[in-house]
């Protein structure tokens, strides 16, 4: 069954890394969304505040934890933020998904605290929530003190550009997050007025799908897109790149060029050392030279590296039901063509 395995695998390429764009800033990564490969870095785990890219969190944090039709009662809160914000006041009425729009088109950070108050009952509450999530990424040197990413008080929201790209990573597979961030022109559901997002790059280059803008003294520029161009889904993160723009739809443009989307592995149920392992999906790499993949089987996961990187995990399947599921699956596609 191994030989078998591998030789779905004839075909798959590994990284090389991109380096005919120069880059000038503190730090950048170029990462496969899909299975978050990077395939372009500088400095990628250097940790500094992230200014409004941690709104990312606050999004995804609040998408997973409350209906976008709650409407929300504007307190004291909103005193608490100052910098770009949506102009919301003490005793509006809003919804959840307004101030989601706000948030990431116009990086609200009244809009953050509003969202944080409400959806964790205090903004501590809900900080503890994103630091949480952060904790079940393994996002490890990720560490969230506001909804914001204000830090003119304090170190603000620590972390890499590494993190990020993985956070946009998980994101990305969420249908409200990416309708939110790609979303350039947003009309207000309770009239009161359109907002244009920051991110320009979803105007001026048209594989970009989504992103979040940031910028505090302490952090300087920070910016986190995603592209899309023939099934392949990048994501670019830059730190203190005062081009950030023109680097992310060059780096693009270098990485579409060079790269494709490689089958690995078809989904169906795969025996590795005696376990059963269910790849519900096909499993895709971005990739430009031949090689093959190793298998590491560790507790309950099997490990699929392509040189040192660390590109799959996928868990051991324990349940019969679930397997029957899958080739249920399976049949129902052979019936429907």
């Amino acid at each position: 069954m191994l030989k078998w395995f591998f030789s779905f695998c004839l075909f798959l390429f590994c990284i090389t890394p991109v380096q005919a764009i120069d880059f000038v800033g503190k730090s950048y990564v170029v990462m496969d969304s899909y299975n978050q490969t990077i395939l372009s870095s500088q400095n990628e785990h250097h940790v500094q505040s992230v200014a409004s890219i941690s709104k990312i969190m606050t999004a995804i944090v609040a998408i997973e934890n409350a209906d976008l039709n709650d409407i929300y009662t504007i307190g004291e809160e909103v005193n608490k933020a100052w910098g770009s914000g949506v102009y919301i006041h003490i005793g509006d009425q809003i919804s959840l998904r307004d101030l989601l729009y706000g948030l990431m088109l116009r990086s609200g950070n009244d809009a953050a605290n509003c969202i944080a108050k409400n959806v964790g009952g205090d903004i501590e509450t809900f900080v503890s929530m994103m630091n949480e999530k952060a904790k079940q990424l393994q996002l490890n040197e990720t560490k969230f003190a506001n909804p914001t990413g204000l830090d003119e008080e304090d170190a603000g929201n620590q972390s890499s550009a590494y993190d990020m790209a993985r956070l946009m990573s998980y994101c990305s597979q969420n249908a409200i997050f990416n309708d939110i961030v790609s979303t350039q022109t947003y009309k207000r559901e309770d009239g009161g007025g359109t907002w244009h997002n920051k991110n320009r790059l979803l105007e001026e280059y048209e594989y970009c799908v989504g992103g979040k803008t940031g910028f505090t003294k302490k952090a300087k520029r920070t910016l986190v897109t995603r592209a899309i161009k023939d099934d392949i889904s990048l994501i670019i993160v830059t730190f203190n790149c005062g081009n950030d723009f023109e680097f992310h739809e060059k780096m693009y443009e270098e990485c579409f060029e060079k790269y494709q989307k490689i089958l690995v592995l078809p989904k169906g149920i795969y025996q590795y050392n005696g376990h059963s392992f269910l790849i519900d999906q096909d499993l895709y790499y971005c990739a430009k030279e031949k090689t093959t993949p190793t298998f590491q089987s560790v507790d309950d996961s099997l490990y699929v590296y392509i040189s040192k990187d660390k590109i799959y995990e996928v868990k051991q399947e324990t349940s019969l039901q679930t397997i029957m599921r899958y080739w249920l699956v399976l049949l129902g596609e052979c019936f429907n063509g």
